[in-house]
């Protein structure tokens, strides 16, 4: 029961509010979908800075906070390229949550991949992750209060997803090419 937290008891609390984040989204609910999203992502710099401040970091921590913030992000694409729209330039493009979604599972069949191959893996986000991240929220944000030029925060989220894709795919190469070169003088 050591494991469940503050900090983790507010990640499952992020987790638990997904499906209420998409029923909002189905039944055009923008606003309310709104809200549970805010709060989605204000939990989750919560329960990181509560981990790292109160030294409450733990091994189920590292793994289902990254998942919680996978699923939202998921669910959030998935849902907004299927809502009711005011018009189509404020509809999602379903590519955009293709290519969303394909990088998060290019990069968890890479991790395994590294797993696998090394024995261990320390995954820390890159910049260039975390602004991707960032923009993939703000555009949540902006299609859920119909920002006009939503399209214009798509298009960046694209390109910087594509961008960060590639920034992990070259680090987990380089990683592999260190271990194979490891193995061979070892």
């Amino acid at each position: 029961m050591g494991y469940i937290n503050l900090a983790n008891k507010i990640t499952i609390t992020r987790i638990i509010m997904i499906p209420f984040f998409i029923v909002a989204i189905v039944y055009g609910r923008n606003d309310i979908g709104l809200v549970f999203f805010i709060i989605a992502v204000i939990s989750d710099g919560l329960d990181g800075f509560i981990a790292r401040t109160f030294n409450q970091k733990t091994a189920l921590g590292t793994i289902i906070d990254p998942v919680a913030d996978k699923l939202l992000l998921m669910s959030a694409y998935i849902s907004l390229a299927f809502m009711p729209a005011v018009s189509d330039h404020l509809r999602l493009p379903p590519y955009v949550p293709i290519v969303v979604i394909s990088r998060d599972v290019f990069i968890v069949i890479g991790s395994i991949i590294v797993y696998f191959l090394k024995g261990d893996l320390k995954v820390s986000p890159s910049v260039t992750g975390k602004i991707t991240t960032f923009f993939q929220m703000i555009t949540i944000v902006g299609i859920l209060v119909q920002f006009k030029y939503s399209y214009i925060l798509w298009s960046l989220t694209v390109i910087l997803t594509v961008a960060s894709g590639l920034d992990y795919m070259m680090k987990g190469l380089r990683l592999l090419g260190e271990h194979a070169s490891v193995k061979k003088t070892g």
